[in-house]
């Protein structure tokens, strides 16, 4: 019987740039699989590199109920008819419903990827809905052949305290992890103009007011010779900075929005500092992950995910949330020295090499793979 594997992502994009390489390393591997995510415009590019796609009926953001059962039976259906299958879902969503839909439906086995949990857990005292997601997460993981992958150890303590998954359920990857080859270390560029760089969705919790905040505050001292880039889409949720808001505290000069980048290699090559004041409950961003790789010095908050990737004071900074004032402080540090902007930016790619390569990533799901499917 040959092996089957569905990975569940919410979008094409997001699977492009966090979960390709395990896509095609597990069907390197004689793997049959096929990728379930909702269409964005790139879903023929998973086709044209040899992926088999199904389109996803999914609202990564709605709470519609009738869009929500939608999503639960096109998964339930899906899992019913291919019962021998293993099913890989990757965030909060589609471990929900999908991982009810196996359960219901009795599919061979199931990963659940939490690869950050968001708005609803960020508060410290926990409210009814995330309760009720805990609850069913509880539910459909009291089964035989069922792997939870946390890439921080405190989703990984939630978890097991609240009895969503045990022990022998767990387990640990650091991140989506990065391809060290493609995302080469480049010293920074000969430039009289620094840039700081922003990559993630244009949600408030990602940090962007604060960060144009802390840009503001510098701009007397810099503005002529510093430019903040906001790489990112906007996104449709209560939280997301809307277009207008953006268009009228960005002036396209000094502080740049850039929309969504498709090549952020390129944008971090021509950058010297990534600044990152997400206080959004994390996994671990890939956004930092990528700039440790090319060597770039972080600003990242002290907070669940993102304090995983900087060593403080050794490639990078850590703040507190919400903190434009000490952002912008730690920022003119890193302007005003370039000697520790090098030095710390060959600490990321060392950091990059020791904990993010994508091929332990790799190596560890086809691990978690095999072992389900032989139980």
């Amino acid at each position: 019987m040959q092996k089957t594997l569905f990975i569940i992502v919410n979008e094409d994009r997001f699977f492009l740039s966090h979960r390709k390489e395990i896509a095609l390393a597990a069907q390197k591997a004689k793997w049959n699989v096929t990728v379930v995510c909702k269409d964005t415009g790139q879903l023929q590019e998973l086709e044209e590199i040899g992926l088999k796609v199904l389109e996803l009926p999914i609202n990564p953001t709605g709470t519609n109920l009738l869009q929500e059962f939608r999503t639960f039976w096109f998964l339930y259906k899906l899992y019913r008819k291919n019962r021998d299958a293993v099913v890989h879902h990757v965030g909060l969503k589609n471990i929900l419903w999908g991982g009810l839909a196996a359960k219901l439906s009795r599919a061979c086995g199931v990963v659940n990827a939490i690869s950050g949990l968001g708005v609803i857990f960020s508060d410290n005292k926990m409210g009814m809905t995330a309760k009720g997601i805990l609850a069913v997460m509880r539910f459909s993981n009291k089964r035989s052949r069922v792997k939870v992958i946390f890439q921080n150890q405190e989703d990984r303590s939630l978890f097991l305290r609240h009895g969503v998954a045990n022990e022998s359920q767990a387990e640990f990857i650091k991140g989506s992890g990065v391809d060290l080859n493609f995302f080469k270390y480049m010293p920074e560029p000969e430039s009289d103009t620094l840039k700081v760089v922003f990559t993630a969705r244009m949600v408030k919790e990602k940090g962007v007011m604060e960060l144009i905040e802390a840009a503001e505050m510098l701009r007397q001292d810099y503005e002529g010779r510093l430019e903040f880039w906001l790489c990112g889409r906007l996104a449709v949720n209560a939280d997301a900075v809307s277009q207008e808001e953006l268009e009228a505290r960005c002036d396209g000069k000094y502080i740049k929005w850039m929309d969504f980048q498709k090549d952020i290699r390129a944008v971090l090559e021509q950058c010297h500092i990534m600044a990152f004041p997400s206080y959004y409950r994390e996994g671990v961003p890939k956004s930092l992950i990528d700039a440790c790789a090319v060597g770039r010095p972080i600003v990242t908050t002290n907070s669940i995910g993102c304090k995983d990737v900087v060593d403080d004071g050794v490639n990078g900074f850590l703040i507190p949330v919400k903190n434009s004032e000490v952002l912008a402080e730690k920022l003119r540090i890193l302007i005003e020295d370039k000697a520790l902007r090098l030095r710390m930016g060959k600490a990321s790619r060392e950091k990059a090499e020791r904990e993010f390569a994508i091929e332990k990533v790799i190596e560890k799901h086809l691990e978690i793979y095999n072992n389900i499917w032989s139980q």
